[in-house]
Parts: structure tokens; C-alpha cells; sequence
């Protein structure tokens, strides 16, 4: 039987992991030493318990990248080569592979099974924020600061699409289960959806009232679309895909500041 978690992390530097449902504390995560931006799980996080396995990886704002096993408390090693603030990182669905993107513009590859960068892009003009994977693990979809998406063609490390229509930075990119279409959520309040064959946006969401800090689909499905921000909320839609075709099903008032799904 798997164990389930779920994590927090903190501006002192400190990342804590729990288990579920009894919220009980497995352990502090201890390496940073400043605002921790973001913690994913290893695609295969739960199938190993050796100290050396890598089942986590987190970001913090001095450029610091470090990878975790579930069973230490001290990380198991280090990526180097970010000197600015790291905002993501994000897993290959093949697990080899480990995504950064950094506000020094670009975002880059790491391949971890020989410690190497193996790929790093420049193409936003500001600093890049959020990063996902297509489930073929052929695409990396990106999120900037300059208000633009990119779809970026791994094979090749060229950008394939432009995503141009928010007013402000995006936050968040998801693709869907399926790979057909891919979320944004930037901070002029809105989500939108892009359908990635006909290379255009199908409809837009005025999701918050503020900034929207993720967007995620359900794992499963490609009619649930879950959306969160600083607005202290989190909202879920029915999207039928078409344009315009989309319904709001709940909204969760849970949180005092800001959250990432």
C-alpha cells in the first residue's frame, strides 16, 4: 500500500512533509536558507525509500535547487548553475529529467542521471516563471513575467507556439491529460485555454479577482479545471471544449494569503 503526502514550504527556508489523511508530520526538510518557491514530487515518488533515491526536488530564491529522498531529512544533492531566483521546478513525465525555470529569463533541463544541463532557453524577455510537461514528454509549456506562454519542442529546443492575449505575468501552465490543449493563469485575473491543434485560445476565464497563481486540470479528465490565486480561493470549472463552453462548479474560501495547487 502507497503512502500518501502532501507538503508546505516557508520563506525561512524549511519544507514540511505530512502524511494523509491524518496530517501527521513525516519530517522538516532542512537546505535552504532563504523563501522556498516551489516542491514536486518525483513522477515515482512513493516506490522507493532509500536514503540515495531522489524522490522530491524544491526551488528557493537564491538560485538554489536541491533534490530530497522521502526517508532524510538533509537533501540528497545539489544543482548548480542558477544565480537568480529560482520560481519552479517541475518533473519530466519520464522522471529523468528535472525542469527549472529561473528570473534570469530562461529555464533550463537537467538530465540527473549524469548530473548535466542539457538544455537552456532564453526566449522570454523577462524572467520565467512557471513550467509543465506534455504527458508524451515531448513539450515543455512555459510561463513568464513578459506575459507570454511558449511551447517549446524538446526534440529540437525550439519554441512551436506562442501563447499571446494576457495583460499581465503568468503564473501557471498545465497541459490537459490528453496533451490537446493547455491552461494559463496570469495575474490580469484570468485563465485561459489554448487548444494546442488549431493553435488558438478557445476561451477565456475570469477566474479571481486578483492574480491567479496556478492553474491545474484534473489528472483524469479534460472537463475539470481547477484554478487558484491570491484572491484566497480556489475554484473549479467544467470546461466542455468549444469555445465559450464552461461552467463554474464550486469555489473553496480556505486560505488567509496566496496558494499554488
Amino acid at each position: 500500500m502507497f503512502n500518501l503526502y502532501t507538503f508546505a514550504y516557508f520563506r525561512s527556508g524549511l519544507c514540511k512533509l505530512w502524511n494523509v489523511p491524518d496530517c501527521s508530520l513525516v519530517r522538516t526538510l532542512r537546505g535552504h536558507n532563504t523563501n522556498v518557491g516551489a516542491i514536486s514530487f518525483h513522477p515515482q515518488a512513493t516506490l522507493t525509500l532509500e536514503e540515495t533515491d531522489v524522490n522530491m526536488a524544491s526551488c528557493a530564491a537564491d538560485g538554489s535547487v536541491k533534490l530530497w529522498s522521502l526517508d532524510s531529512d538533509e537533501p540528497v544533492a545539489d544543482i548548480e548553475g542558477h544565480s537568480m531566483r529560482v520560481a519552479r521546478v517541475a518533473w519530466h513525465p519520464s522522471g529523468r529529467f528535472l525542469g527549472t525555470t529561473c528570473y534570469d529569463n530562461s529555464w533550463r533541463l537537467w538530465d540527473l542521471e549524469v548530473q548535466e544541463e542539457i538544455l537552456h532557453q532564453e526566449g522570454h524577455s523577462k524572467g520565467v516563471h512557471d513550467l509543465h510537461f506534455h504527458p508524451d514528454g515531448s513539450l515543455a509549456g512555459t510561463g513568464g513575467l513578459d506575459s507570454f506562454g511558449r511551447i517549446w519542442d524538446l526534440r529540437t529546443g525550439r519554441c512551436v507556439m506562442f501563447l499571446e492575449g494576457h495583460l499581465k505575468e503568468i503564473y501557471g501552465i498545465n497541459f490537459s491529460p490528453n496533451g490537446y490543449h493547455v491552461a494559463t493563469g496570469s495575474g490580469d485575473n484570468t485563465c485561459k485555454v489554448w487548444d494546442l491543434r488549431k493553435r488558438t485560445c478557445i476561451y477565456t476565464i475570469p477566474a479571481h479577482q486578483n492574480l491567479l497563481s496556478s492553474v491545474k486540470f484534473q489528472r483524469k479528465s479534460e472537463q475539470a479545471l481547477s484554478t487558484a490565486g491570491d484572491s484566497m480561493e480556489t475554484a473549479l470549472y467544467q470546461c466542455h471544449i468549444g469555445p465559450g463552453r464552461r461552467r463554474l462548479i464550486c469555489v473553496w474560501l480556505l486560505h488567509k494569503c496566496g496558494l499554488n495547487l
